[in-house]
């Protein structure tokens, strides 16, 4: 029997725990689940509590729970991906598939090319809606510490404060492969918008210590290129075998 998984930002104990608002009304109303099955709530601090329904009411589900165990353990890669902005559902598709392929955090980007224009209070909005995607991508997949969603940057301080001992500009204009490069512990993977990053970017990024990498000859939509990187990645890297 599958278990459903929640995420609750607070603190969680052995004892009786209370979801409330949003959560309360999707447990009950919409997954209908009811008193007796059983669920696992998890906080981000890479513990899990299981749990079991005691009470669904109009406005708040009474929960269980049992004593912490493990969670589900992090990959070894650590990845920060820096993710050209894009419009509507194709941001959020690649946020959400570079969370369960393992991302440690993702920086979203504006770029030469970039049409998406964000500032102030829908800025806010727009990180806090992509971080829930991150909390919702984690319930599925099962991850315990869910990847932090930094505010959209620009490129250029983007670079210079990235730290890892492997950075990749990902484009098509090179002949260097994934597989050419040592094993790294911490990666910064720089994806560019619909269009591709400008020659003038590009030059950018190598000049703040970036590679230049491919991962095959056909060119690849913005939100398609962070999921193949980082399952190539993972692959040479990390935890998939």
């Amino acid at each position: 029997m599958r278990v459903s998984r929640f995420y609750l930002d607070t603190a969680l104990a052995e004892g009786d725990c209370l979801l409330e608002d949003n959560l309360a009304h999707y447990v009950g109303r919409v997954l209908r689940l009811a008193p007796g099955a059983p669920v696992q709530l998890f906080n981000g601090s890479g513990e899990e509590w299981p749990g079991e329904i005691l009470e669904v009411s109009k406005r708040e589900v009474r929960v269980r729970l049992g004593a912490a165990v493990a969670g589900m353990p992090e990959p070894a890669l650590r990845v920060h991906l820096g993710q050209a902005m894009s419009r509507g559902e194709r941001m959020d598709w690649a946020i959400q598939k570079a969370v369960e392929l393992g991302v440690t955090e993702i920086t979203p980007l504006f770029t030469e090319r970039c049409e998406v224009k964000l500032q102030g209070e829908r800025a806010d909005k727009r990180q806090a809606h992509w971080q829930q995607i991150a909390v919702s991508a984690c319930e599925q997949c099962g991850r315990s510490v869910v990847p932090l969603i930094h505010p959209p940057a620009a490129l250029n301080p983007w670079l210079g404060g990235l730290t890892c001992d492997l950075k990749l500009v990902l484009h098509h204009r090179t002949e260097q492969s994934l597989k050419s490069l040592a094993r790294p512990e911490r990666l910064g993977l720089l994806i560019g918008p619909e269009g591709g990053l400008s020659a003038d970017e590009i030059a950018l990024a190598e000049n703040s210590g970036f590679q230049a990498a491919r991962f095959g000859p056909r060119v690849l939509r913005t939100e398609t290129a962070p999921v193949v990187a980082l399952t190539m990645a993972q692959h040479l890297w990390g935890d998939f075998l």
